[in-house]
């Protein structure tokens, strides 16, 4: 996303509590999270330590980074790290067990 562009607005829902959040386009789910007055674990907010590590039950995600600390596997399975998953879509996260 270009800096002149104006940040989408999707709808993101937390599992297995049910809230929703305002997820903007523009900055990581995380960060969205917790405008939305929600704790999620975290810690590095760079895509390494893996503690907000969640699984998108649905929506679709990109990262602006070349590789988050997530294997292959992990990414067809559907996990992600919310510290660098930016929404391109309304989006559902479970938290991690």
């Amino acid at each position: 996303m270009h800096t002149t562009e104006t940040p989408t607005l999707f709808i993101g829902h937390t599992l297995p509590d049910g809230n929703q959040f305002d997820a903007w386009s523009n900055q990581p789910l995380l960060l969205s999270i917790e405008q939305g007055g929600m704790d999620w674990p975290s810690s590095c907010r760079n895509g390494t330590c893996r503690t907000c590590f969640s699984k998108l039950e649905s929506g679709q995600v990109r990262y602006e980074i070349e590789w988050p600390g997530l294997s292959a596997e992990e990414k067809e399975d559907g996990y992600v790290l919310p510290c660098v998953a930016y929404p391109c879509s309304d989006v559902v996260l479970h938290a991690g067990d």
